[in-house]
């Protein structure tokens, strides 16, 4: 949808329409975040992508035409132009586990990877509203996991906005092709290239996400006790057959519960005398990881940590080391007291 000029609007009367406007477009900040993130793989330029489209629209006023369309789709054909743009020449952010065969545990974990490299995390909190329908928030936590949006970026960017609106939010092909200038038919062609590309990636077959429910808890809080305490066989046991580790921003990553074992007895305690401390990220459980550091015995940030469930085991573990940047956005504290645990 191309905006229009609104021609009987003044100078004054923007002024008051843009400050009744503020409150207006924060409505949207919500779902404008978790658009924004699925098309570019990370939560900060997702919301570097929605502060623009927001200045943009306060800018802009006298360019909306509420007959046109509505201030939602407005924003919408804002964010999308933005992520565009970002997009332009960017490379395909992605998983571990998307660049290459699993390695063998061992001490060298290979050159880390720039930040560009990475799907990064986004806690749950940023982009699913609270008390919204429950099946709808299935859909939302469905796709945001690291695999839906590892696949994503696997997409042209704009057959990506097109599956998005689509697929995701539930948008008619009608209105898509307002927000992107084209045809209807034009979008329906487009969606069935980019549903056919996610199907060829291999990458998004694992089971729906659930609710967290008394067995998922349970499974957690013996994570944790395992974790905390450094009983690698009780934390192996939690694991599935087939279950993944990796690290970003290195491109090491391993499968299997042995190997997984192997590398934790071969880390020399790294791990031991850990505390984590719980949260949301991708629609599954994630945590805060410190490490005792300083003389003083507290503890520091050393990772976020987003665990994949599948049944009653752990499918996946990611350990995203970037703390002093991750922390901050999911408000985990930034040091523990020494007798802090969850």
């Amino acid at each position: 949808m191309t905006a229009g000029p609104v021609g009987d609007v003044t100078g004054g009367n923007v002024g008051a329409m843009r400050s009744e406007l503020v409150p207006r477009l924060e409505v949207f900040r919500g779902e404008l975040t978790g658009y924004c993130y699925r098309m570019l793989g990370s939560a900060f330029d997702a919301e570097d992508a929605v502060q623009e489209a927001m200045v943009r629209a306060w800018r802009n006023l006298d360019r909306y035409d509420e007959d046109r369309g509505t201030l939602r789709s407005w924003l919408y054909t804002i964010a999308t132009n933005i992520c565009l743009d970002m997009l332009r020449g960017a490379g395909r952010r992605a998983r571990a586990v998307d660049l290459g065969p699993s390695w063998s545990a061992g001490p060298s974990l290979g050159p880390p990877l720039p930040e560009s490299a990475w799907v990064q995390p986004i806690p749950d909190h940023r982009i699913l509203a609270a008390g919204a329908d429950p099946a709808e928030v299935a859909v939302r936590r469905e796709s945001i996991r690291l695999a839906f949006v590892a696949a994503l970026q696997h997409l042209p960017p704009r057959q990506r906005a097109v599956l998005i609106l689509r697929d995701v939010l539930c948008w008619t092909a009608e209105e898509v092709a307002r927000l992107l200038d084209t045809t209807a038919t034009s979008v329906s062609s487009a969606l069935q290239r980019a549903r056919s590309t996610l199907r060829g990636t291999g990458m998004i077959s694992a089971g729906p996400i659930r609710q967290m429910d008394e067995a998922q808890r349970a499974l957690l809080v013996r994570y944790c006790d395992a974790f905390e305490r450094y009983d690698v066989e009780n934390l192996v046991a939690l694991l599935h057959e087939d279950a993944t580790m990796s690290m970003p921003p290195f491109a090491w990553w391993l499968r299997g519960r042995a190997e997984i074992r192997r590398a934790i007895l071969g880390s020399g305690g790294a791990c031991a005398d850990a505390r984590l401390v719980p949260t949301s990220a991708n629609g599954s459980p994630a945590f805060g990881q410190y490490r005792r550091s300083g003389p003083d015995g507290g503890y520091q940030p050393f990772a976020l940590v987003v665990v994949e469930t599948s049944g009653e085991l752990i499918s996946g573990i990611t350990t995203f080391l970037d703390p002093e940047r991750l922390f901050p956005l999911f408000e985990l504290p930034m040091t523990l007291e020494a007798e802090t645990r969850i």
